[in-house]
This record gives C-alpha cells, structure tokens and sequence, in this order.
C-alpha cells in the first residue's frame, strides 16, 4: 500500500549513504526490479520499490512512502505470501553488505549464493537463539548474541563468504563456509562451513557461482544498501 508520510517520519529515513569497496557491484539499482528474477508464481509476487517504514500504528506491517525525486527506493515485500526474488547475476567467494527493515513478527532470509540462509527474524528482546533467530546459519549454526534493533529501525549485515570448491570432474572438494557474519557491528558467527544447501533455496544444488536471494514468501520485509564484493 502507498501512504503519505509526515516530514518528520520520512527525514527520520533518509541517511548519508555509507561507503564501500571500489570493486563493489550493486545489483539493486534503487529504481525498479531489472536485474533481478522472481520464483513461481511470479504473479503472487509482492515485491515493489520505495522507501519503506514500518507502520508506526501496527509494527507487523510495512508502509511505502512517497519517494523524493533521485532518491533510491527500498527493495520492499509489502506482504507476506509472496514469492523469493533472487539476481541474475552470480558470485563465488565475496562479501555482502546489505540492510534490512524487519517489521514485528517478521521472517524473512538471505540466501547468499541462492542456497545457504542467513535467517532474517524479528527476534527483538530474545535470550536464547536459535536456528532460526536473527542472523542463525538455518540448519548449521545459532548465532553468538542477538544484536538485533527493534522494529522498525534498520539493521546492517555485512557477511565474509566462501564459495564450495569442485574438481574438474565437478565433484565437491571443500564446503561452503561463512568466514564471518556480523550483524549492526557484533560478530554472530566465525569459519562456519556448511554441509549442503539450506532447503528452498533457487536450485537446491550446489555449484561454484550463484544468485543472491532474499526470500519473500514468509512476512513483510525491505533491504536497502547492497553491495557485493567479488573476492
């Protein structure tokens, strides 16, 4: 949905955009959804750009607002229900920084490579994590502390990643590993490698390149601020 928003709200929002590596690829261009592909069925999907804000009435729910001549929108799944939504363009080893907005209640998740999830939970207030909190590797490992913001406010992940190795013949020879993920500054994991793809990933397969996906068939969710930096 479109709302209008206070100038107050929507100053709150805007920011100085941060700096990044000069070899840095960024495959949202701010503007519209080119570049990227979208799960079936395409037509249930909820992906749209603007600048996102959860409302501050009901903090399950996110908000589009009207975007300023020139300036970036956000990459937003306005609802739940919807479809995983992933780029054309493949990496191996790199790392990714990206920020996301994390409605109350939400779930969503980075898929790095399209097959191994970093979970994105409003987790918000918990003690004990799990796998399936706030920046847990789904089914490998829980993250170290919960550094999440509450909701509404934007979160930064930046994630050191390790491509899985192949021979000539194709057959694995070391796994994919996540050398470090850091969430708004504090270190969750460190040299985690992973036995296989995490399920519901693009392919299910593993391979030496692949997409980055953000899944959007959970809750409401927007990104902001992707970089990648091939290694």
């Amino acid at each position: 949905m479109q709302r209008k928003l206070t100038f107050s709200w929507l100053a709150a929002m805007l920011f100085t955009a941060p700096t990044f590596a000069a070899d840095a690829v960024q495959p949202f261009n701010g503007k519209d959804l080119s570049g990227w592909e979208m799960k079936e069925p395409k037509d249930r999907s909820h992906w749209k750009v603007g600048l996102a804000a959860v409302n501050s009435q009901k903090t399950n729910e996110i908000v589009l607002a009207d975007k300023p001549e020139g300036e970036p929108g956000h990459l937003v799944n306005v609802q739940g229900g919807g479809v995983d939504i992933y780029t054309k363009d493949h990496w191996g080893d790199a790392t990714i920084e990206v920020e996301v907005l994390i409605p109350r209640g939400s779930n969503s998740g980075i898929y790095v490579m399209g097959e191994y999830e970093v979970q994105v939970f409003d987790s918000f207030g918990k003690e004990k994590l799990s796998q399936s909190d706030i920046g847990a590797l789904y089914s490998a490992a829980a993250p170290k502390v919960n550094a999440i913001k509450k909701p509404g406010e934007w979160n930064q992940f930046v994630i050191e990643f390790q491509a899985p190795r192949f021979d000539d013949q194709g057959k694995k020879t070391s796994n994919a590993k996540f050398i470090k993920v850091v969430l708004n500054g504090q270190t969750l994991h460190e040299n985690v490698e992973m036995k296989g793809p995490t399920p519901t990933g693009v392919s299910g397969k593993e391979a030496p390149t692949g997409p980055l996906m953000f899944q959007g068939d959970h809750g409401p969710v927007a990104y902001r601020n992707l970089r990648i930096t091939p290694k």
